[in-house]
């Protein structure tokens, strides 16, 4: 829940907790104060029902005196009658009671049929001694006064004010919340770009506030983060190529030495007597010093063709693979290097196709063959074996030698210095940069001869879009200073 809704939210516990009392307060001052109001609707209702009680009682009245002679009546008959007489007699009715006089002062009582005659029409009329019009009036405008519904307008009106200005102070609430909000939850999404590995990520800032105080902190440590990174990546590749350097150095010094040592020799030598013996002594000297010579210039470009296949980057061209042929083809190739070395392949029959590039593939199983074949020695074993492993093709490399020692498998695919005769330190580096750059990589395992075991994973034609992607990736974030 962002905190623009938790203030909202707030904001409505906090407004709504005590509108109960609220409403209940002011119900209660209303009812109080609407007391003169209902003492006037109840008399306005006790002078309709008194009005409407002597009008009945003058009714009542008059027609007795009029059925007991005491009030002799005005007869009507022919054609010429007054408007309200003709209007009594074409109604049908037998008797009425109406109002007559000024304002209604006086009560009049019409029957039809008097004297025999069923179209004459008798009229009594008596005074009231009040005016019933005015009476009326005073009771209806009295009745409109009180009939108006005090207590649904009030609530109506109290509700819609307190409403209104409730949403007013919601929305001025909300504004206000996402205003303090938005530069959190923008702050928010910096710092888990930041952590994600974006050190360039900056959240603009005009804020003076709290708020604007922290996003400049954060802006800052940004940047030194970025500046940091960048100074780490530098050092890390200047280190990098350091122990390169130490590594070329030593490497060529291993090989000048024997060149100077030889040369100075034969400085020594050229200035000895010059005798039948000293120029034979002298001739075989200096084909021996060319020999070693010869052989330690040889020495140095393998070292100088080992760091330039190390840092170029060959290109990739995956193809469908026998493994297993290509296996028995470099092993072959390999027996008459190492005639002493006794070879054994094993390939399981369902083992599928490899899409991988058909040279990397042959250059790390010439390096791995080669490290088994010169670790296991003159009446050693090599066994490799090509089997199918989780959709994916395997081929493992065993030797009968001694085995890794824990300060080579602590930098086992690293450019360092070789611990072997005439070993660069680079050949399983190289390997494995291939073996990623297959889409595939290689991992030491326990090995079955006694000595060291190395397996190598290559994708088959499934898999191999995903992982050759893969692999280049973990090849570039492997070597980041090739």
């Amino acid at each position: 829940m962002s905190l623009r809704t938790r203030l909202a939210l707030i904001f409505i516990a906090a407004t709504l907790v005590p509108l109960g009392p609220t409403i209940w307060l002011t119900t209660n001052l209303f009812e109080h104060s609407l007391g003169p109001v209902n003492q006037l609707a109840s008399v306005s209702r006790a002078l309709e029902k008194t009005g409407r009680q002597y009008y009945q009682q003058a009714s009542e009245r008059l027609k007795e005196d009029a059925e007991a002679g005491r009030i002799a009546p005005k007869v009507y008959s022919g054609a010429y009658l007054p408007d309200a007489v003709r209007e009594f007699r074409d109604s049908n009715e037998y008797e009425r009671f109406t109002l007559t006089g000024d304002g209604g002062s006086q009560i009049r009582y019409l029957v039809r049929g008097v004297g025999g005659d069923s179209d004459a029409v008798g009229v009594w009329e008596q005074p009231l001694g009040i005016r019933m019009d005015d009476l009326s009036r005073e009771y209806h405008d009295a009745r409109g006064t009180v009939t108006l519904d005090l207590r649904r307008g009030y609530f109506l009106t109290w509700g819609l004010l307190v409403a209104l200005i409730w949403l007013v102070a919601l929305a001025i609430v909300w504004i206000v919340a996402t205003r303090f909000s938005r530069p959190i939850a923008n702050l928010t999404e910096a710092l888990r770009a930041l952590a994600g590995g974006n050190f360039r990520v900056r959240v603009p800032n005009d804020r003076t506030d709290e708020i604007g105080l922290a996003t400049q902190a954060f802006n800052r440590t940004a940047t030194e983060l970025e500046q940091s990174r960048d100074r780490l990546v530098y050092l890390t590749q200047l280190a990098s190529w350091q122990v390169l350097a130490r590594k070329m150095a030593h490497e060529v010094k291993n090989s000048l030495t024997p060149i100077r040592l030889t040369v100075e020799e034969m400085v020594a030598r050229e200035s000895a007597p010059d005798t039948r013996e000293a120029a034979s002594g002298r001739r075989a000297f200096l084909e021996q010093a060319a020999s070693i010579v010869v052989d330690e210039i040889e020495s140095l470009e393998r070292r100088i063709r080992a760091f330039s296949e190390f840092s170029s980057e060959p290109p990739v061209c995956p193809e469908p693979l026998d493994i297993a042929a290509i296996v028995e083809e470099r092993i072959a190739f390999l027996k008459t290097a190492h005639p002493e070395v006794g070879y054994l392949v094993e390939a399981a029959a369902n083992t599928p196709s490899a899409l991988a590039d058909q040279d990397l593939v042959k250059g790390i199983l010439v390096n791995l063959l080669e490290n088994a074949a010169e670790a296991a020695g003159e009446g050693g074993r090599i066994l490799a074996k090509v089997a199918p492993i989780d959709g994916r093709v395997a081929i493992e490399v065993h030797d009968s030698g001694p085995g890794l020692s824990d300060l080579a498998r602590k930098s086992l695919f690293q450019p360092t210095i070789s611990f072997k005769k005439r070993g660069m330190g680079l050949g399983l580096s190289i390997a494995r940069k291939s073996a990623l750059l297959s889409g595939g990589d290689i991992l030491p395992i326990a090995g079955e001869l006694g000595g060291a075991g190395f397996r190598v994973i290559l994708p088959t034609g499934a898999s191999h879009a995903d992982d050759h992607e893969f692999g280049a990736e973990h090849a570039i974030a492997a070597y980041p200073g090739r």
